[in-house]
């Protein structure tokens, strides 16, 4: 990796240490997250701004009693900052320090001097609510004081947006350690972005040169899946080497973190406003019919989206109806016949609807297409028996032909879980080679892709290197079928559910008919069947149920189209038992180890 995040962990540490030496007994340890984040942010910000403090308040001082709107020239490189933000108050964090009796008043001047686009990061912080604490425990000046040390090195110059990316999602890692936030909520290791870049853009390389492109997360998190995505295609020195523009959009509903990526934004100068605030999936902050060419993502798994639905859901009481075009879509019937069907997953787990999502937001394939990369994690694959929300989005994923490979990444690669996890790649623009088929990559194997930390970062115990890297690329790029590498139809994956029955029968025996003369069914032996896609029903009812149960049958009237994607069947390796010799001579040893503790007790 291009990033020594050990090198970064000494800074990390003293920001840390902030909380135990300042806030202890002021705040609760769950707390210190909503003074230390801003801290961190707004120090960074006054770093940047430091070298044009004067030139920025000359020109304020020169015209506010002129003119209404000052941004464009206080945000010059001439007259102002030369950065999409500035602070017109005379005061640096440095300067707050010269006058340690009215500072808490100054503090507050400090922060009003702030630009709207500032103002608005500093309330997705909620950190106004804080002065007040820091007035009356009298630890203003001291918390300022800290921050300003020389050993908290946050200067744009010295510490790169990548590493400033790190040392916030590293801190919060830790903030969520504390408080048990949900796990893969917010962080993407750096080398997980990196493949996932690298299998975004490689594939058209040839075709962003040059353009205009626009790149999405629809749970932005820091930034970093949008920041690092664009850094990899346009480094003059790396694989692409593109000289196209792209803008990045994405959209945050957790305030401490859309504010950390809009300060990066500010930083990097991006557009701030490409970056918006509350939930995709029920307060999307674009135009609807926006689209976008790139879209990486790390979406929450196992999250309620209730709130969402309650603010999505037309129907009544138990029956949900989104009227919502993005989760409305047309797949097939057991006939074959297109129905329209309101797709959603269970309210517990909504990671699938900001799949549903970003499918809605790709390009026309004759304007480009669209590409995705999006981690989830197992339930994604398999969790819903057929005809519910989530197998009938994968049905509409691969009767779509949109699915082009699921990467199974090592356990133990993220910050806060331990869990498998999986990349998911998604074009509508495939090669010839690719269309009608779907690649599944086992990268899972910790002898041959992961390396073991010397030191582990909350549960991240193993990381990929570049050369591990290089490794899942060319075998995505091989498309072929080996021992880490599988090739399947699109319908291989799908399934017809049938409801099998059997005759009642009475006390006699005899079987029960209806009117009609009809076997009734026995409710007690009603069962169903998963019939694979590409088999004959009838052949496939004569070969797997009737030999077990002569007299069954089922209702082809009845029939439900399923689709999950079983990875591990596909990948499944035969351990062996172990001999009966061995677990007895195991045995044998715990017995004469356990008379020898009964004897020492008894005696």
């Amino acid at each position: 990796m291009n990033l020594d995040t050990q090198s970064l962990q000494p800074i990390i540490n003293f920001i840390w240490t902030v909380a135990d030496d300042v806030l202890i007994n002021k705040y609760l340890e769950n707390q210190y997250q909503d003074v230390i984040l801003p801290m961190t942010v707004l120090r960074r910000l006054d770093l940047a701004l430091e070298t044009t403090k004067d030139k920025v308040l000359k020109t304020h001082n020169k015209f506010k009693s002129k003119m209404d709107n000052l941004d464009g020239l206080l945000t010059s490189e001439t007259h102002g900052s030369g950065l999409a933000f500035y602070n017109t108050s005379p005061y640096t964090m440095k300067k707050l320090l010269d006058d340690p009796k009215n500072i808490d008043s100054n503090f507050e001047d400090y922060l009003n001097g702030f630009s709207e686009n500032v103002q608005d990061i500093i309330s997705k912080f909620k950190f106004r609510n804080q002065l007040e604490t820091l007035e009356n425990g009298g630890i203003t000046f001291s918390l300022i004081e800290k921050f300003c040390n020389p050993k908290v090195e946050l200067r744009p110059e010295k510490i790169s947006p990548m590493a400033m990316g790190y040392m916030f999602e590293d801190l919060i890692r830790r903030f969520n350690e504390k408080t048990n936030a949900a796990a893969g909520r917010h962080f993407t290791p750096r080398e997980i972005i990196e493949l996932m870049t690298h299998l975004v853009y490689l594939p058209v390389k040839d075709q962003i040169q040059n353009g205009t492109f626009l790149v999405y997360d629809p749970c932005a998190g820091s930034g970093a899946m949008l920041t690092q995505s664009k850094k990899y295609a346009t480094n003059p020195d790396g694989e692409i080497k593109s000289k196209a523009t792209f803008h990045l959009y994405g959209q945050e509903n957790t305030g401490e973190m859309y504010a950390t990526c809009k300060s990066d934004m500010l930083l990097k100068n991006e557009d701030p406003d490409k970056i918006k605030f509350g939930s995709t999936l029920s307060e999307y902050g674009f135009e609807p019919n926006l689209k976008f060419n790139f879209m990486l993502t790390n979406p929450p798994y196992g999250t309620s989206w209730k709130q969402d639905i309650e603010n999505l859901n037309v129907g009544t009481g138990k029956k949900v109806e989104i009227n919502d075009r993005r989760f409305n879509l047309p797949i097939k019937n057991f006939k074959g016949e297109l129905e329209e069907k309101c797709l959603t997953s269970r309210s517990n787990d909504g990671q699938l609807m900001f799949m549903l999502h970003m499918l809605s937001k790709m390009k026309d394939p004759k304007d480009g297409g669209s590409r995705i990369a999006s981690v989830h994690n197992g339930s994604a694959l398999f969790t819903g028996d057929a005809g519910s929300g989530e197998s009938g989005i994968r049905q509409y994923i691969l009767e779509n032909d949109l699915l082009e490979c699921i990467i199974q990444l090592p356990n133990d690669m993220f910050y806060n879980t331990g869990i498998a996890t999986y990349i998911w790649i998604l074009s509508n623009v495939k090669e010839d080679k690719r269309k009608g088929k779907v690649q599944l990559i086992n990268a899972s194997s910790k002898d041959i892709f992961t390396k073991k930390m010397r030191k582990g970062l909350g549960d991240k115990k193993v990381e990929l290197t570049s050369t591990h890297i290089e490794k899942i690329q060319k075998i995505y790029f091989d498309f072929e079928e080996n021992e880490y590498s599988k090739i399947f139809d699109n319908e291989d994956f799908g399934f017809y559910q049938i409801t099998t029955h059997q005759p009642e029968r009475n006390e006699n025996g005899t079987i029960v008919t209806d009117k009609k003369g009809n076997p009734k069914s026995d409710k007690d032996l009603k069962d169903s069947e998963n019939v694979p896609m590409k088999e004959n029903i009838d052949d496939y009812f004569a070969r797997e149920v009737l030999p077990f149960a002569e007299n069954a049958w089922y209702d082809k009237k009845k029939m439900k189209v399923g689709y999950d994607i079983a990875f591990n069947k596909y990948f499944y390796e035969y351990e062996s038992l172990r001999s009966l010799e061995d677990i007895s001579n195991e045995i044998v040893a715990l017995e004469a180890e356990t008379d020898g503790l009964l004897k020492e007790i008894v005696e």
